[in-house]
């Protein structure tokens, strides 16, 4: 069989080898669940697998950073440039923020904040104009769907619907059948649940059947003496599965992923084109189902699991699901909240198929159920519905909803800020202009592969909030300098935003993955390469052509 490590070393499985009575030898039992499950669910980049020189490396990047931001903006501000003041003065300060992202000399919020204050206090703008993004709508569709995303994980209701999946006739038979079920189960969760925290939630899960499938190699004599649990290719494919899903279902709805939400309203903004929930998720769709498909092909080719047919993962869910047993009240709770707000974002779009866009119903019904105050209502249900009438407790309280991610929250604030103030000074057009005459760049295709690539590029080193956040505002310009109609080429940077599959540090459901220990960082380059070069033409090829079916753009 092919080798298991990925470190290079001979670690193929093998039979046990012959004794002279025709007897095999025993191997030598690995614990398999304290190798896979005897440590914490997710262990940092700062706690697990990282060598003495990756440490080091660490420590200097950021090191780096603190130095190289101001002095790359300093520099950058002393250029003799041809060009505004407040032009130079935001891309010198937007230069020093890009380094504080790329390098995480502090927390990328922390970055763009930073760089937030030090925009007021050279003068690019006044402090209520450069805030006002934060009072954004979509700011608030952001809280209301982090709130609602926490509820699911609180009680439980996401771990119940990936063992359903899990427990669907002859889904936990093959190896193969378990990481396509895994697939669907993230993608699903992620179109609405945080990336991360469905990584995170469904990590336990993963491991504990990675375990049974380990145990069934060892019981039946395919691995050595001495094998790594941790080194199973079964393993890699699965827990890839569960960082890239997790980054294609993002893609699927609006409040998937936070550069969706970045990209969408930078969109609107310089279009004048509103694009709806309905709308979003019809055009997405079939992108969504090809890169999935594609990605599990990559990832069980590259990652040929050891053994096909298995045992014991069917008893294993089936006992899990046991334990979980019936839906409690805040479960209930939790679906009827998730149920009436994701109704509500779509009803648009149901009206708009019925009456037309043009109808006053259409614009009655869009103008009142905004997204964000739909978001915020449905996420309000949560503390009204009650799990104890009698004791006046419900399904959630403020100490869990004030646990959501709000870095997430100030970075895409700070990402809107940047988009709309190199659009008020001018110098996206600048930069457009520029990078139009520079590569050349004339037509509607190649200035989408040049969104595309720029995209994954930077999201490959920072996060796909920043990447969207600065990509986006750039590609605008260039589409309008070349006569291009900017709609598809941001939207393609939005969602190649979501990319970044080769690395632990390109998003953080990559980092948990990582940190579980159970994928070497060089099978996540080798597996993550393969679709981000895949994942770009399915881009160039489906967008434009699902842009005009829905009828978006001009």
């Amino acid at each position: 069989m092919a080798d298991i490590d990925a470190d290079g070393r001979d670690s193929r499985t093998t039979v046990p080898e012959q004794r002279r009575d025709g007897r095999a030898d025993e191997p030598a039992q690995v614990d398999v669940d304290q190798a896979l499950l005897g440590g914490a669910t997710y262990r940092g980049l700062a706690e697990q697998r990282l060598s003495p020189a990756e440490e080091r490396f660490e420590r200097r990047r950021r090191t780096v950073g603190l130095v190289l931001a101001p002095v790359l903006a300093l520099i950058f501000l002393a250029l003799p440039l041809d060009m505004p003041p407040s032009q130079q003065t935001l891309a010198g300060i937007l230069i020093g923020v890009i380094a504080l992202w790329i390098t995480e000399a502090v927390p990328i919020p922390v970055g763009g904040l930073i760089g937030v204050g030090v925009i007021v206090l050279m003068g690019v703008a006044p402090a209520g104009d450069v805030l006002q993004p934060f009072g954004s709508s979509t700011v608030f569709t952001f809280i209301g769907a982090f709130i609602l995303a926490q509820a699911m994980l609180k009680h439980g209701l996401a771990q119940r619907f990936a063992f359903r999946i899990l427990s669907l006739p002859g889904v936990g038979r093959t190896t193969g059948r378990v990481v396509i079920a895994f697939g669907v189960i993230t993608c699903l969760l992620s179109a609405f649940v945080s990336n991360t925290a469905t990584v995170a939630m469904l990590l336990p899960t993963a491991l504990g059947i990675l375990a049974v499938i380990a145990k069934l190699l060892q019981s039946r004599g395919l691995s050595k003496p001495g094998w790594d649990p941790t080194r199973l290719r079964v393993g890699f494919a699965l827990m890839l599965m569960l960082a890239y899903g997790a980054s294609v279902g993002g893609l699927l709805t609006p409040v998937g992923t936070p550069p969706n939400l970045i990209g969408r309203a930078l969109i609107e903004e310089a279009t004048g084109e509103r694009i709806s929930f309905a709308d979003w998720m019809i055009t997405a769709f079939p992108i969504c189902l090809a890169m999935f498909l594609v990605l599990a092909t990559i990832l069980l080719l590259l990652n040929k699991p050891e053994i096909r047919r298995i045992e014991g993962v069917e008893e294993y869910v089936a006992a899990e699901r046991a334990r979980l047993g019936k839906l409690s009240r805040a479960e209930k709770n939790t679906l009827i909240a998730f149920a009436v707000t994701v109704s509500l974002w779509i009803f648009p779009g149901i009206v708009a198929l019925v009456a037309g866009t043009e109808s006053r119903v259409y614009e009655t019904v869009s103008g009142r159920l905004n997204e964000g105050i739909v978001a915020v209502l449905g996420a309000s249900l949560l503390f009204l519905l009650p799990t104890d009438w009698r004791s006046r407790e419900y399904t959630l309280n403020w100490s869990d909803a004030a646990r959501i991610d709000w870095g997430t929250i100030l970075l895409f604030g700070t990402g809107i800020i940047f988009g709309a103030l190199l659009d008020d000074t001018g110098l996206a057009e600048t930069i457009g202009n520029a990078s139009s005459d520079w590569l050349g760049l004339t037509n509607a295709f190649a200035i989408t592969a040049f969104a595309v690539l720029l995209a994954i590029i930077i999201s490959e080193t920072t996060s796909n909030t920043a990447s969207a956040a600065v990509v986006v505002p750039i590609v605008i310009p260039v589409a309008a300098a070349a006569g291009v109609d900017p709609f598809v080429p941001a939207l393609a940077a939005t969602f190649a935003a979501s990319f970044g599959f080769m690395l632990p540090v390109s998003t953080p459901q990559n980092a948990v993955v990582y940190g579980s220990g159970t994928v070497p960082i060089t099978r996540m380059i080798r597996s993550g390469a393969s679709f981000d070069v895949i994942g770009a033409i399915l881009i160039l090829l489906l967008l434009p052509l699902m842009v005009a079916v829905v009828g978006l753009g001009r």
